[in-house]
């Protein structure tokens, strides 16, 4: 079960090839979302102007604003929009959940090879490659998860728009400064149905990849011991992650649960060399100890992961390695580790 240094480099290749996989994502529906916003903006633009020509004593009342006809109008547009963004946002990550598929079962079985003697073939040693079908299982599982969190998107942002435009509205003696408060608003809450779709390109994404991984470790476990759980250790990975590096769990437990946006990896560990009936040493694991990692750091860089409580909290030692990490729920999402709060780490 030696992490090797091509152990390393292939992790390190895989990460690449999701980031750029989730790169042209990002790409995609960014842009979906900027020109369906520039062709709904000139009538939202029209119904502000109307709205605030309407103005009694300073103030564009709720009723008025309710009723507005042009107002309605646009609304309307935008949920037809944005059924069409979700619509959008699907058939992009069902077609990138296949490749995710076919990558992990590859990647796996290079990353096993990496672990093991060169003559490991020789002596009788091989990789079980999972059949069409479960693959197609878990393609098709994973695109029913899709469906269902896209689904609700349109009415949600389109009700988050309409809630904040229909609030009172002083207008006061700057009426542009105003319009122009709205048409931001309304922008932002129609943006954050964007956020939220890269969410869920990213993430389904990855965890198809690794829930290939899972499955293919099922199919495998005559070879193998478990699993590592592997973050990048920088200044951009949270503390959460950060902990979780380098803990390790049985072939049958699901993760790397991190955070939603996550890019954490599943590192297939095989069993000793020894369990394999290999009479030669097996050389030392290369997994870097993330404490070791961190405290080799810049006090800058230590702070900018940790922020400054946290940080001063797990230098005092009034809390440990494990603490930073917490396991929570979420509705319609699967349970994810992250960052444990300052204010219940300094309870604690």
């Amino acid at each position: 079960m030696a992490i090797t240094q091509e152990t390393l480099r292939i992790v390190a290749d895989l990460r690449v090839r999701l980031e750029r996989m989730t790169d042209v994502q990002t790409l995609a529906l960014t842009r979906a979302w900027v020109e369906a916003w520039d062709a709904l903006a000139p009538d939202f633009q029209a119904a502000v102007v109307e709205l605030m020509a309407q103005a009694s004593n300073g103030v564009v009342s709720r009723s008025v604003v309710a009723k507005n006809i042009r107002l309605r109008d646009s609304l309307q547009a935008a949920r037809a929009m944005l059924d069409s963004l979700a619509a959008q946002t699907n058939t992009i990550v069902v077609n990138d959940v296949g490749a995710a598929v076919l990558d992990a079962l590859d990647t796996h079985s290079a990353l096993i090879s990496s672990q093991l003697p060169a003559n490991a073939a020789q002596v009788g040693v091989s990789f079980t490659r999972m059949s069409p079908e479960a693959l197609a299982a878990i393609v098709e599982r994973t695109t029913q998860q899709i469906h269902s969190t896209t689904r609700p998107l349109p009415a949600d942002v389109e009700r988050i728009m309409k809630r904040e435009l229909i609030r009172g509205i002083a207008v006061g003696d700057n009426p542009r400064r105003t319009a122009s408060r709205m048409m931001a608003k309304a922008e932002g809450r129609f943006n954050g149905g964007l956020t939220r779709a890269l969410t869920i390109a990213r993430t389904e994404t990855l965890d198809a990849h690794r829930a290939a991984t899972q499955a293919s470790e099922k199919a495998n476990t005559d070879l193998l011991a478990g699993w590592e759980w592997h973050a990048s250790l920088n200044a951009r990975t949270c503390p959460s992650c950060w902990a979780k590096h380098g803990t390790q769990y049985e072939n049958d437990v699901p993760g790397p649960l991190d955070h939603q946006n996550g890019r954490c990896a599943r590192v297939t560990l095989t069993k000793t060399w020894k369990e394999l009936g290999f009479n030669i040493k097996e050389p030392p694991s290369l997994t870097e100890n993330a404490e070791t990692v961190f405290n080799n750091l810049t006090p800058d860089t230590q702070k900018a992961i940790m922020g400054g409580q946290r940080l001063e909290l797990l230098q005092s030692g009034q809390i440990t390695w494990a603490d930073l990490s917490t396991k929570h729920s979420t509705d319609g999402w699967r349970d994810s580790f992250g960052a444990t709060p300052v204010k219940d780490l300094i309870s604690r």
